[in-house]
């Protein structure tokens, strides 16, 4: 369970086996950021202890709650929480019986106070890190401390506290060195190395535990709640008693409080596909992971930590930071790359504050570390130490790139000219960076690391390149908006500059793709030499639209190519069952050899990596909806491929839940691995290639509220004859679409509630189809046709708060 202040991560019988590899086995448990609080809360009715003794019946994932059930004698159901704005994570305990009876009820806690950063193999580790805890009772509730001053250089004294307690008064108490419930004696899992299938401590745990004990009278047939809250802080003892009360004091209010939140965003960006209902329910769930994510840490203290090799005095402190978790349980911080492409998503389900809060903590932390360079970090823990991305290391550039772009999002989406002019210096600063400091030949490719950091690599990078592009026109609309004409003119002439080279250097026509690199400019025998190696950021020149002046809004790839690339994509070589390959498959000097097909005939130096990451699977699809390629073989492979790790039972983790990896030919599924060694049960970036292509692409909604325009020109999938949603959020109001085909009369409806702009309202036509007459609210419209890179659009201005526009085919 997830909130913005604390977590808790177990498995679905209620136990919780060490989990994660960054700290290795002690990732999941009871959080608040940054620090972890417990290791697990056991539950045991009359002796037997609850998901060994007494079977899980059923796991219910809920909107911001998850529920599981407990058969026997007293049935039993536990419901988890973790209320919004507090440091807190509350859990319900339901009894019930037939008969009267008085049962006991055991509540085993054991404690483990660390912050998320240092890890198991940096210097310092965690095992330096970590002192060891102190427990005691009082005034009813467990009491565990972990205080005192690491022996390590730039250490700072701490004092940390978790608190656990319940709405009732316990029959007694123990205090003890285990007291893990149904996981004692703990197995413990070495810090690396071989290490038993499943483990219930680690070799970095330094806790203690305690157990309550209840006598609950239950009536006959009624069912009685014990609520139980597991809160804490990294401030002071008094902190932590403050988040407890806050938790325990009325837990059921919170709960309604919490489910009623998670209303409100299910009701934002409410879709019918009756063509897709997977498609439908996956949308539904990923605005919930999307909350699920929001994650809120204050008091940062900005240190780079230089991959783990150092550990300086902070340079700085970051009072509040609020971002979206990349993933659980080992990644939920503060990425750059997972951010930028999440905030497409999130826009798209109307979750605008904490895209913003997002990227303000990014500049934030960015202008401390890089001493307002312009540079972007990368990796970001909660308590502020940066693993990467300092001036002085080797990237992310398309994170520097990617900035200005998302600024733009937000501003077009939301009309905020208040947010744009805050975070204009910033994004200026991003672009001026990458070619004061990245562009050493000056030839407008930038250099440095990017989403894929593989072996032979020129430095020179596509997705850098294409986002950097992207990043160009947005500045340079950015910057007009403002008036600032030189920097508009200068943005506008770089972007001009790739757009006009761009096929020339990266297109590879014997391999039907782009370039995943350039040569090195360092080597003298450098000639920018295309380096092909199959990688995913060969589809990112599908899928970053550009934003150009008086034209239509277009990818950076040719039409020609584009096309061509695609129908490469969707091929064996790099489409498996559930999307797009890391590395697809083909002819290499790799010693690895080819496991899979060749579907051109360059010989790639690396091995193919067929591991299916929602990430590459959602550029697929967003990449598939630019170009209008929305059909069973297209687009809704990949939408498809994302909704059923989240949502079908035979291959999710979590049901709901968008994992990080598919089960893939070299990455087996998670649920036969431990808990200590698999990827992520929820990763924010998948939700991309869902939101996007039903919002943006399929509904056809378009603002540019920065200019006072939306355009809403739906495109129906090819075999369906409906698409709507309702309630898409835009600027201080909404919209409801809906589009339909039904025989040869195309039809889109659209509402539009408290938003002030000129609204185009239009439809992409079937391929092959022509207009024979069309409508705006029962007349004759004056229309105009439009070529763009989706197909034909039909497109007619509306001032009307509610129009129709009806186009018949022939």
């Amino acid at each position: 369970m997830v909130g913005d202040r604390a977590y808790a991560m177990g498995d679905e019988s209620g136990l919780y086996p060490a989990t994660g590899w960054h700290i290795r086995g002690e990732m999941g448990g009871f959080w608040t950021q940054p620090l972890k609080l417990l290791d697990g809360l056991w539950f045991g009715v009359d002796g037997s202890w609850l998901g060994k003794d007494v079977q899980a019946a059923s796991y219910t994932s809920g909107h911001g709650y998850q529920r599981i059930d407990y058969g026997g004698d007293v049935s039993v159901k536990r419901t988890d929480f973790v209320p919004d704005d507090i440091r807190a994570t509350v859990v319900g305990v339901t009894l019930q019986s037939s008969k009267a009876k008085t049962v006991k009820l055991d509540v085993d806690a054991h404690s483990e106070l660390m912050q998320s950063y240092p890890w198991g193999w940096t210097t310092p580790s965690a095992a330096q890190a970590n002192l060891p805890d102190t427990g005691s009772f009082g005034d009813g509730a467990l009491q565990f401390r972990d205080q005192g001053t690491p022996a390590f250089p730039n250490a700072q004294a701490h004092d940390y506290t978790a608190l656990v307690g319940s709405s009732l008064r316990p029959a007694s108490h123990a205090l003890g060195a285990d007291h893990r419930g149904p996981q004692d004696p703990a197995v413990i899992c070495p810090a690396d190395g071989t290490a038993p299938t499943r483990c219930d401590d680690s070799a970095f745990g330094k806790g203690t535990g305690g157990r309550l004990t209840y006598d609950v009278t239950l009536q006959p047939g009624r069912p009685t709640t014990v609520w139980f809250a597991v809160a804490g802080s990294d401030q002071s003892t008094t902190a932590a008693q403050r988040e407890y009360q806050k938790a325990i004091s009325d837990p059921a209010k919170l709960l309604a409080a919490k489910t009623k939140a998670r209303a409100g965003i299910d009701a934002m960006s409410a879709v019918d596909l009756p063509g897709d209902r997977l498609l439908q329910q996956s949308v539904e769930w990923s605005k919930q992971n999307l909350a699920d994510s929001v994650q809120e840490a204050h008091n940062l203290q900005i240190r780079d930590v230089n991959e783990g090799k150092s550990y300086p005095a902070p340079a700085g402190t970051v009072d509040v930071a609020r971002w979206f978790g990349a993933g659980f349980p080992d990644y939920p911080w503060l990425f750059a790359t997972d951010g930028e492409y999440t905030s497409y998503a999130a826009v798209a389900a109307g979750q605008f504050d904490t895209v913003k809060a997002h990227l303000r903590a990014l500049r934030d932390v960015s202008d401390i570390l890089n001493n307002r360079s312009g540079k972007v970090a990368h990796e970001v823990t909660p308590s502020g130490d940066v693993y990467f991305g300092s001036n002085t290391s080797a990237g992310n550039t398309d994170e520097t790139v990617k900035f200005p772009s998302i600024v733009a999002l937000l501003w077009r989406w939301t009309g905020d000219n208040r947010f744009r002019d805050e975070m204009y210096d910033f994004s200026k600063r991003n672009l001026q960076y990458v070619y004061r400091e990245l562009d050493a030949d000056h030839d407008g490719w930038p250099e440095g690391l990017a989403n894929v950091e593989r072996s032979g690599m020129g430095s020179e990078k596509l997705d850098s390149t294409v986002y950097l592009a992207r990043g160009l026109r947005d500045l340079a609309d950015l910057a007009g908006s403002r008036n600032d004409r030189q920097t508009q003119q200068w943005a506008t002439a770089k972007a001009e500059d790739i757009e006009k080279r761009f096929e020339t250097q990266w297109w590879v026509a014997k391999a039907f793709g782009y370039a995943d690199s350039v040569d090195d400019p360092k080597d003298p025998a450098n000639d920018n030499t295309p380096i092909f190696q199959r990688h995913w950021t060969g589809v990112t020149p599908m899928e970053a639209e550009l934003v150009r002046p008086g034209q239509p809004t277009a990818p950076l790839a040719s039409q020609a190519h584009a096309g061509v690339a695609l129908d490469q994509r969707e091929k064996p070589c790099y489409t498996g069952e559930f999307g797009l390959f890391h590395t697809g498959t083909g002819p290499t000097s790799d010693a690895a050899g080819n496991p899979g097909p060749s579907c051109d005939e360059v010989v790639s130096a690396v091995k193919s990596e067929r591991s299916i990451f929602s990430l590459n699977t959602s550029i697929m699809a967003v990449a598939e909806g630019n170009y209008g390629r929305l059909g069973k073989r297209q687009q809704q492979v990949y939408t498809t491929g994302n909704a059923r790790i989240q949502l079908d039972p035979s291959v999710w983790e979590t049901p709901g839940a968008m994992p990080e990896i598919a089960p893939s030919p070299d990455s087996p599924a998670n649920i036969g691995r431990p808990f200590y060694d698999r990827s992520m049960t929820l990763q924010a970036w998948g939700t991309y290639g869902v939101l996007w292509p039903v919002v943006h692409q399929q509904l056809g909604v378009d603002p540019d509220l920065g200019h006072g325009r939306v355009s809403v020109v739906p495109q129906i999938p090819g075999g369906q004859q409906k698409v709507a949603g309702s309630n898409i959020r835009l600027g201080q109001g909404s919209i409801d679409v809906a589009a339909s085909l039904v025989n040869k009369e195309l039809r889109t409806d659209v509402t539009i509630n408290g938003i002030g702009a000129t609204f185009t309202i239009g439809a992409v036509l079937p391929v092959g189809a022509q207009v024979g007459k069309v409508s705006l609210d029962g007349r004759d419209a004056q229309y105009k046709v439009v070529k763009t890179s989706r197909g034909t659009e039909v497109q007619a201005l509306t001032q009307h708060r509610t129009s129709t526009l009806k186009v018949t085919l022939r």
